[in-house]
Order: C-alpha cells, then structure tokens, then sequence
C-alpha cells in the first residue's frame, strides 16, 4: 500500500534506501550477535548488511550530553554502574559495552551514519530537550522518527521542533486504536491520531494478538504505517510480512534480510 500523507508525497523517513515505498527493515539497537547493542559497531555492522533504518534509544547524562543508550543504568550490559541521569559524559566515557565498546554518543551515530534514518525512543523526561535541540543542530528532520511509550513525552519533543518529523502513537493512543478501534467513528480516530504516522507494536501483548489484518487495514485506512517489534523469528517475519505490515524491528537483521530478498523486497 502506497502511504499518500496531506502534501500528496510519502515522508522521506520511510522511504527505502532506494527512494521507493516497501517494507522497512528496523536494525533493533544497531545489529550484533555478541550483545553489543546500540553501539557503533552495531550500527556499523547493520548499515553493512544493508539497512538505513537503525532503532535507537537516547538517555541524558547529567551535564546535559545525549546519549545513545537503552537502560537508565549502565549495569546490565556494560563493565560500570549507575544511572545515566546521574553521571557526567566523562562517567560514562570510561564505561564498555560488553567490556570492548564504549557507550556512543548522539553527536557520534548522527556524524557515523550519514545516510541513516533513527528511529528515536525517548526514554525519558531528561532527554526531551537535548533529542530536539539535536535534531535541530543537525538538520536531520527528514531522517528521525520520534518515538516513546509516553504520549506526553513524545509531544513535548515535537513541540520544540521547528520543522515536522515522523512520529508514532504513544501506548496510550496505541491502545485506544487497538481495542476501540473498530467502533469508533472515522472523524475521531482522525483528531485522536493528528500528527501521527505509525503505530510500532509487539505482534501480541502477552495472550493478546495486536496485529492482525484488522489492525493492519484500519491503520492504513487512517494514513498510518505498522512497524512491529522486535521480530526475530523468520516464520513470523513472513507471517507479518503476508499480513501487508510496512516494517519490522529485530535483532536479527540477517534473518530479516534473508527474508526480504526471498521474497524480492530487498533493496
């Protein structure tokens, strides 16, 4: 389906590599095998195999540096400890992933990557000020997607932009379109999803099946791309795929690659 936006045109963030409209391979925290999440050789590795869509997550230290990073501790994947807020950037420089890759920041993945479109998850209220001055520094408007599990958080960002960018629905509204979507009435979803462009989802919450061609079709219906995470399984990659998702997060770009190219919609 060819996502048409109020200006008639797709927004550049989910366009492929290529300049065409198809199913966007997410690298989930950049791509390695030996757990060295969001660092610079897993977004170095994940833009090798051939993807420019890197899923991402910032934190703040507490002199105000931007960080790349998923936990608000350093203590489960790398050799030092405490929490992000807490330390300065020259803490956390000392730090290594996994004991070998040291903790990238904002300024160092915008600068690496070039080409690259990051699909932002603002973790947290610290952050919402340095993710959009960052963005504004940079210019990189067309080649972010801000994301986070709080509306809230993820508007106040928005708002200190000066220029639109994509952005997805927030747990709340998420939720709302999940289990009321169905019923509720065209005009409302509307307003509801104002400034809204995807919905990035689980496949199913717990028991709970999230997507499924209902969920897909109506998201479409209302201009809205799905992006589900974080998929890793290559039978539930192609189930996803059949069922018209527009992209999927994993850790295993590899598997997902494989996947795409069999299926001719690798770029």
């Amino acid at each position: 389906m060819r996502l048409r936006y109020a200006t008639g045109v797709v927004l550049p963030y989910f366009l492929r590599k290529d300049g065409t409209v198809g199913p966007l391979a997410f690298a989930h925290r950049g791509f390695s095998l030996d757990g060295l999440e969001n660092s610079m050789a897993a977004f170095r590795a994940a833009v090798e195999l051939g993807t420019v869509h890197l899923e991402t997550d910032v934190h703040t230290t507490a002199d105000g540096v931007l960080l790349v990073f998923h936990d608000e501790s350093l203590d489960r994947v790398t050799d030092s400890a405490g929490r992000i807020s807490e330390l300065t950037a020259e803490d956390v420089a000392k730090a290594r992933i996994k004991g070998l890759e040291p903790v990238p920041t904002f300024d160092e993945l915008v600068a690496a990557v070039p080409q690259g479109r990051l699909n932002l998850d603002v973790k947290d209220w610290n952050s919402v000020v340095p993710v959009a001055e960052a963005i504004g520094k940079h210019g990189i408007h067309d080649r972010v997607l801000v994301t986070s599990f709080s509306d809230r958080r993820r508007r106040a960002v928005l708002r200190r932009l000066c220029r639109r960018v994509a952005t997805s629905a927030g747990s709340t509204l998420t939720a709302v379109f999940v289990f009321l979507g169905p019923v509720l009435p065209a005009a409302l979803a509307r307003k509801l999803l104002a400034g809204v462009d995807v919905f990035q989802v689980p496949a199913r919450y717990g028991r709970f099946p999230v997507v499924t061609s209902g969920f897909v079709r109506r998201a479409h219906k209302a201009g809205l791309q799905v992006h589900v995470w974080t998929i890793n399984e290559p039978a539930e990659m192609e189930r996803l795929l059949d069922l018209g998702v527009d992209g999927i997060v994993s850790d295993r770009l590899d598997l997902l690659k494989e996947v795409l190219v069999r299926r001719g919609e690798w770029v």
